[in-house]
């Protein structure tokens, strides 16, 4: 298990502009790579729910992202999703939806000016910053 998040400058601000074009709902995505955490594959979702404080993946959609990602043999990463209003830190929602102990949940908050992306680990509720590391 990877203890950093390892992506591309283009791809963070891919998913910051996913972040913004959805707003005032909450976006969401999957980050496909390897096993070291390195992103190879950003996934821009729809949030079913279209809701400004929670998302949810469409199930159709993520059932498409997953089997693309088993015939490209690539693992998945990240679940990412913006806060439009608060901090870049797991609601009790999030929690909730931490199904995947093994994938980093990142969060792009878009409630100051710049957009704050942080990372963490959520197993069994408990939740643990890693670092994001932009490399080319």
């Amino acid at each position: 298990m990877a203890e950093s998040l390892r992506l591309s400058p283009a791809q963070l601000e891919a998913i910051i502009g996913h972040a913004r074009a959805c707003r005032p709902e909450e976006a969401c995505g999957v980050l496909a790579g390897d096993r070291d955490g390195r992103v190879l594959r950003v996934f821009l979702m729809e949030n079913a729910e279209h809701s400004e404080v929670f998302y949810q993946m469409d199930s159709q959609e993520q059932f498409q992202v997953f089997d693309e990602m088993e015939r490209e043999s690539l693992d998945l990463v990240s679940i990412f999703h913006s806060h439009p209003h608060s901090p870049a830190f797991p609601s009790e929602h999030d929690r909730g939806l931490a199904f995947y102990p093994d994938a980093v949940y990142l969060i792009v908050s878009l409630m100051d000016d710049e957009p704050d992306c942080r990372a963490f680990r959520i197993e069994e509720g408990s939740i643990r910053e890693i670092d994001i590391l932009t490399e080319d």
